[in-house]
Protein backbone atom coordinates (compact mmCIF):
# COMPACT_ATOMS: atom_id res chain seq x y z
CA UNK A 1 0.00 0.00 0.00
CA UNK A 2 2.95 2.91 1.11
CA UNK A 3 3.24 4.51 -2.01
CA UNK A 4 -0.08 4.14 -4.17
CA UNK A 5 -1.72 6.87 -4.97
CA UNK A 6 -4.31 7.64 -1.85
CA UNK A 7 -3.35 4.55 -0.56
CA UNK A 8 -0.75 5.26 2.05
CA UNK A 9 2.47 7.39 2.09
CA UNK A 10 5.79 7.87 0.48
CA UNK A 11 9.00 9.39 1.66
CA UNK A 12 9.99 6.55 3.74
CA UNK A 13 8.45 4.50 6.13
CA UNK A 14 5.93 6.18 8.93
CA UNK A 15 6.89 3.03 10.98
CA UNK A 16 4.75 0.52 12.99
CA UNK A 17 6.06 -2.24 11.57
CA UNK A 18 8.66 -2.63 14.63
CA UNK A 19 7.01 -5.25 17.18
CA UNK A 20 9.62 -3.87 19.69
CA UNK A 21 7.30 -0.46 19.33
CA UNK A 22 4.18 -2.49 20.86
CA UNK A 23 2.03 -0.27 18.33
CA UNK A 24 0.17 1.35 21.71
CA UNK A 25 0.21 4.54 22.57
CA UNK A 26 2.15 5.31 26.38
CA UNK A 27 -1.25 4.83 27.69
CA UNK A 28 -1.03 1.25 26.89
CA UNK A 29 -4.25 1.66 24.43
CA UNK A 30 -3.84 1.07 20.87
CA UNK A 31 -5.96 4.42 18.95
CA UNK A 32 -8.78 3.52 16.94
CA UNK A 33 -8.49 3.98 13.29
CA UNK A 34 -10.86 6.95 13.51
CA UNK A 35 -10.05 8.41 16.50
CA UNK A 36 -8.12 12.77 16.86
CA UNK A 37 -4.75 13.21 15.69
CA UNK A 38 -2.98 15.29 18.12
CA UNK A 39 0.45 15.97 18.83
CA UNK A 40 2.01 15.02 22.18
CA UNK A 41 4.80 17.13 23.06
CA UNK A 42 3.86 19.90 21.63
CA UNK A 43 0.72 19.96 23.59
CA UNK A 44 2.53 19.20 26.85
CA UNK A 45 4.90 22.11 25.85
CA UNK A 46 2.93 24.96 25.22
CA UNK A 47 0.00 23.86 28.00
CA UNK A 48 2.64 24.30 30.26
CA UNK A 49 4.27 27.58 28.77
CA UNK A 50 0.90 28.95 28.17
CA UNK A 51 0.09 28.43 32.05
CA UNK A 52 3.76 29.91 33.14
CA UNK A 53 2.73 33.25 30.79
CA UNK A 54 -0.32 33.42 32.63
CA UNK A 55 0.97 33.47 36.04
CA UNK A 56 3.46 35.53 35.27
CA UNK A 57 1.25 37.79 33.45
CA UNK A 58 -0.57 37.95 36.16
CA UNK A 59 2.32 38.65 38.74
CA UNK A 60 3.50 41.17 36.80
CA UNK A 61 0.62 43.29 36.70
CA UNK A 62 -0.03 42.74 40.28
CA UNK A 63 3.37 43.31 41.12
CA UNK A 64 3.63 46.54 39.01
CA UNK A 65 0.54 48.07 40.14
CA UNK A 66 0.98 47.28 44.03
CA UNK A 67 5.02 48.13 44.67
CA UNK A 68 4.27 52.07 44.12
CA UNK A 69 7.09 52.05 41.34
CA UNK A 70 5.70 55.19 39.60
CA UNK A 71 5.12 55.57 35.54
CA UNK A 72 3.12 52.84 34.98
CA UNK A 73 -0.31 53.61 34.17
CA UNK A 74 -3.35 51.44 33.64
CA UNK A 75 -3.11 52.12 30.09
CA UNK A 76 0.62 50.32 30.53
CA UNK A 77 -0.84 47.48 32.38
CA UNK A 78 -3.47 47.05 30.11
CA UNK A 79 -0.96 46.84 27.04
CA UNK A 80 0.99 44.36 29.48
CA UNK A 81 -2.46 42.05 29.96
CA UNK A 82 -3.34 41.92 26.32
CA UNK A 83 0.77 41.17 25.20
CA UNK A 84 0.45 37.81 27.96
CA UNK A 85 -3.33 37.24 26.61
CA UNK A 86 -2.25 37.45 23.02
CA UNK A 87 0.93 34.63 24.26
CA UNK A 88 -1.46 32.72 25.95
CA UNK A 89 -3.94 32.74 22.93
CA UNK A 90 -0.67 31.63 20.51
CA UNK A 91 0.14 28.82 22.62
CA UNK A 92 -3.41 27.47 23.36
CA UNK A 93 -3.84 27.58 19.30
CA UNK A 94 -0.40 25.62 19.01
CA UNK A 95 -1.68 22.89 21.78
CA UNK A 96 -5.06 22.45 20.02
CA UNK A 97 -3.78 21.32 16.87
CA UNK A 98 -5.42 18.89 15.52
CA UNK A 99 -6.99 16.55 12.54
CA UNK A 100 -10.03 14.80 12.82
CA UNK A 101 -11.60 12.34 10.91
CA UNK A 102 -15.27 12.58 9.71
CA UNK A 103 -17.31 10.65 7.79
CA UNK A 104 -17.21 13.77 4.97
CA UNK A 105 -13.40 13.85 4.89
CA UNK A 106 -10.63 14.76 7.77
CA UNK A 107 -10.97 18.59 9.38
CA UNK A 108 -7.37 19.51 10.01
CA UNK A 109 -7.20 22.08 12.33
CA UNK A 110 -3.49 23.60 12.17
CA UNK A 111 -1.78 26.93 13.59
CA UNK A 112 -3.41 29.13 11.57
CA UNK A 113 -6.45 27.53 10.01
CA UNK A 114 -8.51 25.06 9.74
CA UNK A 115 -9.83 23.14 6.30
CA UNK A 116 -11.94 19.89 5.82
CA UNK A 117 -10.84 17.94 2.80
CA UNK A 118 -12.43 15.17 1.72
CA UNK A 119 -10.95 11.81 1.42
CA UNK A 120 -11.28 11.57 -2.69
CA UNK A 121 -8.92 14.80 -2.66
CA UNK A 122 -6.13 12.96 -0.78
CA UNK A 123 -3.57 11.42 -2.96
CA UNK A 124 -0.82 11.03 -0.13
CA UNK A 125 0.29 10.78 3.24
CA UNK A 126 3.72 11.92 3.41
CA UNK A 127 6.16 12.51 6.51
CA UNK A 128 9.88 11.66 5.24
CA UNK A 129 12.51 12.19 7.00
CA UNK A 130 13.03 16.22 7.78
CA UNK A 131 9.48 16.83 7.54
CA UNK A 132 8.29 18.55 10.67
CA UNK A 133 4.66 16.76 10.34
CA UNK A 134 2.65 14.99 7.59
CA UNK A 135 1.68 16.93 4.58
CA UNK A 136 -1.29 15.46 2.52
CA UNK A 137 -0.78 15.97 -1.47
CA UNK A 138 -4.13 16.93 -2.40
CA UNK A 139 -5.81 15.82 -6.04
CA UNK A 140 -6.06 19.95 -7.26
CA UNK A 141 -1.63 19.96 -6.71
CA UNK A 142 -2.24 21.40 -3.22
CA UNK A 143 -0.60 20.35 -0.27
CA UNK A 144 -1.57 20.68 3.56
CA UNK A 145 -0.15 20.25 6.37
CA UNK A 146 -1.05 18.29 9.23
CA UNK A 147 0.05 19.85 12.39
CA UNK A 148 -1.31 16.80 14.68
CA UNK A 149 0.84 14.09 13.82
CA UNK A 150 4.59 15.87 14.31
CA UNK A 151 8.05 14.49 14.19
CA UNK A 152 9.18 15.72 17.53
CA UNK A 153 6.80 13.06 18.55
CA UNK A 154 9.32 10.29 17.86
CA UNK A 155 8.00 6.95 17.01
CA UNK A 156 4.59 7.93 18.44
CA UNK A 157 4.32 10.31 15.29
CA UNK A 158 5.05 7.50 12.84
CA UNK A 159 2.65 5.23 13.93
CA UNK A 160 0.14 7.91 14.01
CA UNK A 161 1.13 8.32 9.98
CA UNK A 162 0.42 5.19 9.01
CA UNK A 163 -2.36 5.19 10.91
CA UNK A 164 -3.91 8.18 8.88
CA UNK A 165 -2.07 6.40 6.18
CA UNK A 166 -4.05 3.43 6.28
CA UNK A 167 -7.52 5.78 7.26
CA UNK A 168 -6.92 7.38 3.85
CA UNK A 169 -6.97 4.28 2.19
CA UNK A 170 -10.21 2.76 4.11
CA UNK A 171 -11.99 5.53 3.30
CA UNK A 172 -11.33 5.70 -0.75
CA UNK A 173 -12.14 2.50 -1.26
CA UNK A 174 -15.30 1.53 -3.47
CA UNK A 175 -16.75 -1.87 -3.62
CA UNK A 176 -15.14 -2.38 -6.94
CA UNK A 177 -11.82 -0.87 -5.26
CA UNK A 178 -10.84 0.74 -8.79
Amino acid sequence: MTGEPGRGSRDGNPGGDDPRAGGAGESGRRPALDDVFRPRAARVVTGTLGVVVALATVLLIVLLSTTGIQGWSTADLSGIALVGLAIVWFLWRQATVAATPTAEGLRVRNLASTRTVAWAEIVWVRFGEGRPWVQLDLDDGDTLAVMGVQRSDGERARREAKRLATLVAARQRTARDD
